[in-house]
């Protein structure tokens, strides 16, 4: 989330980037959480200044009715209790525009890097530069579901009894391979000096919001009935929310973590897309790369980052396109 001092300050180069986004009908937004931050602090201000007069005033009171002045006091006293009502009347309004103004917040984007190219969707990517050919055989090549059933290797059939469409059991050597893989991936982080991490499997709704918009959250998220609990969509939630509320010394950054969990998604609007086989499914596993760093280096920690994506899949001779 663009933090509301930028956006306050920056309203044209937000707008930019939401019209670079092909997000147009978002642009209202700006206005409305300007509008809405203007009125918070107008909020904060005379609550303020509530607070300190009836703190001036109430003083008062003791030396009037020490003096003999009750008339004089009590009228005090009626002014103080009008200003406490002002003042739940006011704290009333600002818990409703804050609320309003965390969801019209969320859903502005984040400002894109320059070096991006602007396109509308997927079919515009720019192809920056290739590692490895794709190795074509002369003979038609089996569906991946194909290939691991003749190892008796996936039931699709049975985890539709049990759990219905979007999962699967994996069997055997299928199941070995995906454990090889997953392990692989984590000890090739740990040999690059990351610190192995399990974290936890559900998080709390403050958490969730502190890392995707509300419609993000609908969309993949399932909820725990009855509790403020959310089964994660990727490790990278439970991670980031690591460190909620935190203050890091500087001269501990940066934190380079490598974690393991299972995901789970809703994948809500992602039907038609891939129906068939092990693509968009409702529960898979995942090795995920997280550094906590200074801003100032945030880059050069995404460029190693993507480097070390790029040599652990080279290193299984998988061919990769950087877009």
């Amino acid at each position: 989330m663009l933090d509301i001092k930028f956006v306050r300050e920056n309203p044209e180069i937000v707008k930019e980037n939401i019209r670079k986004k092909f997000q147009d009908s978002k642009l209202p937004l700006v206005d409305e959480v300007i509008a809405l931050d203007k009125r918070n602090r107008e909020i904060k201000q005379e609550v303020e200044d509530l607070r300190a007069k009836r703190n001036k005033t109430s003083k008062m009171i003791g030396a009037l009715m020490a003096q003999g002045k009750r008339e004089e006091a009590e009228e005090i006293k009626a002014e103080i209790a009008k200003e406490g009502a002002r003042i739940d009347e006011l704290s009333a309004e600002e818990k409703q525009v804050e609320e309003d103004l965390l969801k019209k917040m969320m859903v502005i984007p984040n400002i894109i890097d320059p070096s991006v190219p602007v396109g509308k969707d997927d079919s515009e990517n720019v192809e920056v530069e290739r590692f490895g050919e794709p190795k074509v055989p002369e003979f038609e090549i089996p569906y991946h579901t194909a290939i691991m059933e003749s190892f008796d290797g996936i039931d699709l059939d049975a985890a539709g009894r049990v759990a219905g469409n979007g999962f699967y059991y994996l069997m055997g050597d299928i199941a070995r391979l995906h454990s090889a893989v997953i392990s692989y991936a984590r000890d090739f982080m740990i040999d690059r000096g990351f610190t192995y991490c399990v974290p936890p499997f559900m998080i709390r709704s403050n958490v969730v919001t502190g890392v995707m918009s509300f419609a993000e959250m609908d969309a993949m998220m399932y909820k725990i009935e009855g509790e403020d609990l959310f089964l994660i969509g990727t490790s990278e939630h439970s991670m980031i929310g690591k460190f909620i509320d935190q203050m890091i010394p500087e001269e501990k950054l940066p934190y380079t973590l490598t974690s393991y969990s299972p995901c789970f998604r809703k994948e809500k609007g992602a039907h038609g897309i891939e129906e068939r086989g092990v693509y968009r499914i409702h529960q898979f596993e995942n090795q995920e790369m997280i550094v906590v760093c200074k801003p100032e280096d945030s880059m050069k920690w995404y460029e190693q980052m993507w480097r070390w994506s790029l040599e652990l899949f080279r290193s299984l001779d998988i061919p990769v396109r950087q877009l």
